[in-house]
């Protein structure tokens, strides 16, 4: 069994292995995975964190040793929590990486991290928060993990593993963690509400504000309100999305 990490700002992981092949998550600067498949130019992998598979290019990666990669995983991870900061190479070419990347790996890459912010003794809670409006005005896109582009339950994720949460992938898989809330009134900020569709499907999720207002990520991260019916876009005066159940993850 091969070990593999992220290199790269980062690098897409695909459905199929083919660059036409839908986008369905991406890999950030720092994160490893287990390679369990492998054709001419193409690996297949499942990431450590979440244990979701896809395919990358065999270009955009560097392999670990067994050693390293339980290194990797082990020890406590530091996150940039700005939205972008910056890797330095042996000759001191630099390249960004951006918020939610895992700079605590560079020295397994041979790479230097020039500054890590400082984090505030705050609550977890406010700690979500502001990591969460850090992403917004993102653009929407399926698949999406960085501020380039975000899908919701990428949002959720992310703001989530910054701050030391470890959630799944999928909105749907989000929805099966964690305590299930009977009204929005029992929530806090930092709660994650999730939205089904016609056949009751989840489709959407997003994470709970004060004062019954959504941060989510619907065309770009954007605020709306929010009431037991669902999600109420003010823009357009009309719901954009149908509530079905609220989660108390921590």
């Amino acid at each position: 069994m091969e070990f593999g990490i992220c290199n790269l700002g980062i690098i897409p992981l695909r459905k199929e292995p083919n660059h036409k092949s839908e986008l369905i998550s991406e890999i950030l600067y720092g994160e490893t995975f287990t390679i369990t498949q492998a054709s001419i130019d193409w690996i297949k992998i499942s990431l450590s964190w979440d244990d979701y598979e896809g395919w990358i290019n065999k270009n955009q990666f560097q392999i670990l040793s067994f050693n390293d990669f339980k290194k990797v995983n082990t020890e406590n991870p530091k996150y940039v929590t700005n939205l972008f900061e910056y890797i330095s190479l042996e000759n001191s070419q630099l390249f960004p990486i951006c918020i939610g990347s895992n700079v605590s790996a560079s020295k397994f890459l041979n790479h230097n991290h020039k500054w890590i912010e400082s984090r505030s003794n705050t609550s977890t809670r406010e700690l979500i928060i502001k990591t969460t409006f850090r992403y917004l005005h993102t653009p929407y896109l399926w698949g999406g993990k960085s501020p380039f582009g975000i899908d919701c339950s990428g949002l959720a994720q992310m703001v989530y593993k910054i701050n030391g949460i470890k959630i799944k992938r999928d909105a749907w898989q989000q929805a099966e963690q964690g305590i299930t809330l009977s009204f929005i009134d029992e929530s806090e900020q930092g709660d994650l509400a999730f939205f089904d569709d016609e056949e009751g499907g989840i489709i959407h999720v997003g994470i709970l504000l004060k004062n019954n207002r959504i941060i989510h990520s619907h065309g770009k991260v954007r605020v709306d309100k929010i009431d037991q019916t669902g999600i109420f876009n003010s823009e357009k005066n009309t719901y954009s999305h149908k509530l079905r159940i609220i989660k108390k993850i921590f």
